[in-house]
Formats: C-alpha cells, structure tokens, sequence
C-alpha cells in the first residue's frame, strides 16, 4: 500500500546545522534530527544516529490529513490529528519547558473536522507576553445537519498555561474567527469561496502588521471556480476585539454576546500589555476559563481589503491550490507579485493594477507548465537571492526563474506591452530590471504599459521588421492563417493587398472567412483570396503588425492536369499515405505539402512520389544531420501566456 511509507510532514530548523523533521512513519509517527552542514557547501544531510522518536502530537497518522507546525523558542506548536483513526485533532504544544497543551478534546465548537493549512508567529505589540501564534484552517460548520464549510483563523498566546482548576493542560486563550472570500452580487447576495487552500503571509516594515493573501475555492454543485482574498491584521484583531457568538432565543440561533464579559478579557494573555499584574493564565478567576470554554468563536469575521477578492476565476478547468508574493521594485513603484500555483501542475504570475476608481486590471503576465505530466501544485517558496521559485507536487520539486524576460519579444514595445516589473527594455533587449542600474536607456512602464511614450525611438520601423512568409492553398480548399496576439487586450485586424494592387482592405468575417482568436480561416478558397495577409495589433494606442503573410492560391484545374499528365489516374489516388505505402515522400517537396490545404496533400503526395525518382544519398546525408540535431531543437519550452483580466472594483 503506497499510504504504508514514511511522508514527511514537518521540517523546521533547529539550529544552524541540523533540522527537526516528522514523519507517517507508515502510521507510526516519527521525529528525528537532521545534519544538514553548517554551509551549504558542507554537502551534508544524513540522520543523526540514535536521536529517533515519537511524533505522536507532531505528525497525523494519515499522509492525507495535513499537519502544520510552527517551532519557536524550541517549542513546538502543531495542527494535528493525534489518533490512528483521525478522529481527533488538535493544537498541540510539545517539547520545551512550559506544559504540553491541546485544544478542548472532542468539542465541536472548538475544532469540528478541521483541516489545517498554515501557522505563523505574529506578534501584537512590542511586549514579548502579547505575542500570538495564529492558525488558519476550514473546517465544518458546527450546526447540526449543517454540511457547510467555514474557513477559519485560530490564535493562541504563546506563554498560555491552561486553566488552575478547568481546562487543566489545555488552552484558555484559544479564540477563532470566520474568514469570508466573496463576490457581492446586484441583489446583495454574497457567493462565497469557503474552502480554504492556502495562506501566504507578507511581511512588511512593521513586523506587527503583515499582509495576509489566502486562497480560497468553491466546489458546489451551482457554483465553481477560485480566488484570492488579502486581509489587513487591523481587520482580523477589530474582530478578535469584538463581540463573542453566543447561541440563545427561541430557535437557538447566534447572536452577539451582550452580558457582562469578564475580566481580563477572554483571550487576552498574561503579563501582556493589558494584565502586566498576571504571571500565568492559572491565575485568572474561574469565570474567565469556563467563559472562554464556552463561548471560542467570534460573532462578527473577518472580511478581505475593500470587502472583495484581489482575483477571481470562474468557468475554467482548474482551480488554485497555492500562493506566493514577491515584492518588486520597478521605475514607476513597488509591485506585488503573484505566483499562483494550480491543481493542473501550473503556475500563473498574476499582478493586480488600479484602473481607476471602480475598476482594477488583473495581469496574467505567464502561466508556465512547471511539471511534464499534470500534477497539482502542493507548495511554492521563493528563494530571492536566487531569484527562483521552487515548486512541490506529488511528483517531486522543481524550480522557475522569477523572471523570463527574453520570452516578451525582440521589440521595446513587446518587452513595455508586458508590463512585467522584472523586466526593462535595455536599449538592445528586453531584460532584467534593476533599481541600481545606470544605463539611462532602459525602459518601463508597468501601471500603463505605454509604448509610444517609451519606446520613442525604437520603434518607427517596428513594421518593416515584420518578416514575411508564404503560405499555400489549393481552389476550393481551406486554409488558415496563424496570428497570436500575445494580449488578448490587444484589437486584432486583418488587412488584405491583392496581387497586382496597391489598395489595402480589411477583411470581415463572413460565410467563408471566420475570424479566431487564433488567426484567419479561410473556406472554399478562390483564385482572387491570393495576396498579402497583414495582422495588425492594437493595444494601448499602439499599433504593430505581428504577421505578414503572401498567400499564394493554386488553380485546382492546374493541379488535376499536372497529375493527368503524370499517368496517375485519379481512382489510384485512394488510401495514399496509408501505413502500407513503401516510399517515403521526397524531403524538397514535403515542406510545400505543409503549406497545401489537407484535402489536396493526399494528391499531391502520391504524384510527388512518382515523379521523384532519382538517387537520395545526398538526402539521406542531410536527413541524418537533421535527426542528429532533431532532440536539441525539440527541448520542450515552459508554455507562456498573457492574459489580462478586468474586474469591477467595489468603492470603499
């Protein structure tokens, strides 16, 4: 059974030189400590010998259920499932000097199925006592017959030591609140994301005051999709500071609690700010812990910044599992940055822009295949002094550049129509963006993207450079012609110069031309279709023609009497290029089938098979280079896209 295995669920640093790491131990918990080296070219990780024990409190038993821990002061406080059966979970505290503690054991209106996402250390003010490790988890609602799923924020004071005569070794500063992800619709009817995923927390300059990104989903029969709310810790500790939930009138419903609330205040810890006078919350009356046993949740929860998600995404096919945020500096302000990781094995890098008052712009500047078979994303760290983002899934890790900036184009105003704040156009290239840098040449314009104001210069001959291609067709035929904006922000165009004319006409879509966001199809070809095809792209006032091509239409009469005059009767053309045919088609003439429409290939392969009839020693040399050459030039490139999305934005 693959479940019978050691998963490693905890990795925490102990010292400078080894780790402290928990594993299933095949549903036997184990803890052990690691030698990693004191440098990281010391090339040093083994087992120290000896030094194995329980991780019962530290590990689930399951590899299913997730663990979170957080180790501080060498105390370690975990979200565990502590039996074999998964039954019972808890907030444990283990290890070190104080008293090992846990949740309220089996009560449901402390933990009711939860399952645990995250754990950080944030502290409340500059009094060490105050500091608070909060928790982040979904769980069930603890409504009878209820199957609704709240997401959930837990905290717990760090020097909590349980109550003197209730709540003996477990925790009595233990307090949670709701977390609410929604979209407010016209009628004032929320839809909710309730399904917490993951948690990214952003440090700022006050290390009191962080910025919490969460990812959240929805997976009800009426509703699918994902997104991504940001809370402010102004918000979460308004809440925490709020009326407590209490259940009481005829139908027994919530309600705020609007008696008398002893003192000192439910949650509050000891020798903190507020009760500098109490050394351990042993000390505090009765009436405090039994409240606090009672009454864990707060009434009001917790809304995102501007009461809406930051992004959202519906009616697609994969939903978001994790979350990182890297802070950039750009020439025009500091950006966050967003790499979104997917059940599908992707990762989308996302910024959000202010459009204006009502309205946001959401940039999906690359959305990159991280893994060769689709895998959901489980974790994703950013290493900055590496500049990399390494990317864990069932599969194994691997890791992505921050940055692909070579990706956007060989243009100034590709590399500015992209918007990336990594990324500058540096008089020659699109490259790395740094704040330091001297050269007065580079150019950027993350919040408006402007090219004509910054690539003045560099772009008056943007279409001469486009190179242009022939293409193709048969009479009577259907072809395509390929055009890929890379924005689907930008208008797309199609302009037609016939053969012989100097007039230029754009082209609608009608019975047989069908505009794509890919390209130009073009049905039942006719002899007049021939000429020169431009695709012209328009974005942010901006005009550059991404192709050109000739396309050339073949008489379909020319082509049946160049194959009447060969011998070959049409009723012998049936089953060409069937699995039994025993002479491959000539190399010279296999790249004009390419560019002939499908119904035609199939005749004009067998007339170019009789017609070449002569020694291919000197083909077989080449066609040996080239499949020498065929692996390097098929190294599979991560897939990239742009897409920008604009969202209604809700005036606060």
């Amino acid at each position: 059974n693959g479940e019978c295995a050691n998963f490693i669920c905890l990795i925490q640093p102990w010292n400078r030189t080894h780790l402290y790491v928990c594993g299933t131990g095949a549903y036997h918990p184990i803890c052990s400590y690691v030698n990693r080296g004191r440098k990281a070219e010391d090339y040093i990780f083994h087992l120290e010998p000896g030094k194995v024990e329980s991780g019962k409190g530290k590990c689930s038993y399951d590899p299913k259920l997730n663990s979170v821990s957080s180790l501080i002061n060498r105390e370690l406080y975990a979200g565990v499932y502590i039996d074999f059966m998964g039954t019972d979970a808890a907030i444990f505290r283990t290890m070190g000097p104080q008293t090992a503690m846990r949740t309220d054991q089996y009560n449901s209106r402390w933990l009711n199925d939860p399952e645990f996402i995250h754990a950080q250390l944030i502290p409340d003010s500059s009094e060490r006592n105050d500091d608070k490790l909060y928790f982040f988890f979904r769980e069930k609602a603890s409504d009878s017959g209820s199957s609704a799923v709240y997401s959930r924020i837990g905290r717990i004071c760090l020097n909590d030591d349980g109550g003197h005569c209730c709540l003996v070794n477990k925790w009595s500063t233990f307090l949670k609140a709701r977390l609410i992800c929604s979209v407010p619709g016209p009628d004032g009817i929320e839809t909710h994301f309730d399904e917490l995923q993951d948690i990214f927390v952003q440090r700022t300059q006050d290390v009191k005051n962080p910025v919490i990104y969460a990812v959240f989903s929805s997976s009800g029969s009426v509703f699918k999709g994902s997104a991504v709310c940001v809370y402010s810790m102004t918000d979460i500790r308004t809440v925490f500071n709020g009326p407590f939930a209490h259940k009481e009138g005829p139908n027994y419903q919530w309600m705020p609690f609007t008696g008398k609330i002893p003192y000192p205040r439910p949650g509050t810890c000891p020798g903190g700010t507020f009760t500098p006078s109490m050394r351990s919350t042993k000390d505090y009356p009765d009436e405090v812990i039994n409240f606090m046993r009672n009454h864990p949740t707060m009434y009001n929860s917790v809304y995102p910044v501007h009461k809406r998600p930051l992004v959202v995404r519906t009616n697609v096919n994969y939903e978001f599992t994790t979350i990182t945020v890297d802070q950039v500096d750009a020439a025009d302000g500091r950006y966050e940055v967003l790499f979104l990781g997917t059940d599908r094995g992707t990762v989308q890098k996302v910024i959000v822009l202010p459009k204006d008052e009502m309205e946001r712009e959401e940039l999906i500047l690359e959305e990159v295949e991280v893994f060769k078979m689709p895998a959901q994303v489980k974790t994703m760290k950013i290493s900055s002094k590496r500049q990399q983002l390494y990317v864990g899934s069932t599969l194994g890790i691997t890791q992505v550049t921050l940055h692909r900036c070579d990706v956007y184009g060989e243009a100034c105003a590709d590399c500015c129509l992209a918007r990336d704040p990594y990324c500058a156009w540096d008089g020659k290239a699109c490259s790395r963006y740094s704040a330091s840098s001297k050269r007065r040449s580079r150019r950027q314009d993350v919040r408006h993207g402007n090219p004509i104001r910054q690539c003045r210069g560099y772009n008056s001959n943007a279409n001469r450079k486009t190179m242009e291609t022939e293409q193709y067709g048969v009479e009577g035929s259907s072809t395509f012609l390929e055009c890929q904006p890379k924005s689907p922000q930008a208008t797309i165009k199609w302009v037609l110069q016939r053969e012989g004319s100097d007039r230029k006409k754009e082209i609608k879509s009608d019975e047989r031309i069908l505009r794509t966001d890919q390209g130009l199809l073009l049905r039942s070809l006719q002899l007049a279709d021939g000429g020169i095809y431009q695709c012209t792209a328009t974005e942010n006032n901006f005009k550059h023609a991404l192709v050109r091509v000739h396309l050339r239409v073949l008489n379909n009469e020319t082509v049946n009497l160049v194959l009447t005059h060969s011998g070959l009767p049409m009723a012998s053309l049936q089953g060409v290029g069937s699995p039994g045919t025993s002479r491959a088609p000539n190399p010279q003439y296999k790249d004009l089938l390419q560019l002939l429409s499908q119904p035609e290939m199939g005749v004009i392969n067998q007339y170019c098979e009789g017609y070449w009839q002569r020694p291919a020693n000197i083909e077989k040399q080449n066609l040996n280079k080239q499949q020498k050459d065929k692996p390097v030039r098929e190294q599979r490139k991560p897939r990239n896209r742009r897409n920008h999305h604009t969202a209604p934005r809700q005036q606060t």
